[in-house]
C-alpha cells in the first residue's frame, strides 16, 4: 500500500513539473531553459509569475504530500 502511494505521488509530482515547464516555456524559451538547467530559476519564475505558475506548483506540492503520506504509512 505504501509503495503504491509513493508511486502515485511521484506521478502527480512529475505531471506538475511538466506543467510547470510548459508554463515557463510559454512565457519564454529562456525561462524554460533556465528552469531546467540553472538552480533557483524555477523558484524565481514561481515568485515572479505566481498567477500562471501557482497551479502546477500546487500539483507538485500535492504529489509531495502523497509521497510523504506513503512514506509514513510504510514506516520509512
Amino acid at each position: 500500500m505504501a509503495s503504491v502511494l509513493i508511486i502515485i505521488g511521484v506521478i502527480i509530482a512529475f505531471i506538475g513539473g511538466i506543467l510547470f515547464l510548459i508554463v515557463a516555456f510559454s512565457e519564454s524559451v529562456l525561462w524554460g531553459l533556465g528552469c531546467i538547467f540553472v538552480p533557483f530559476v524555477g523558484l524565481i519564475f514561481l515568485i515572479t509569475h505566481w498567477g500562471d505558475a501557482k497551479g502546477p506548483f500546487f500539483i507538485q506540492l500535492a504529489g509531495g504530500v502523497v509521497i510523504v503520506l506513503g512514506a509514513l504509512v510504510g514506516g520509512i
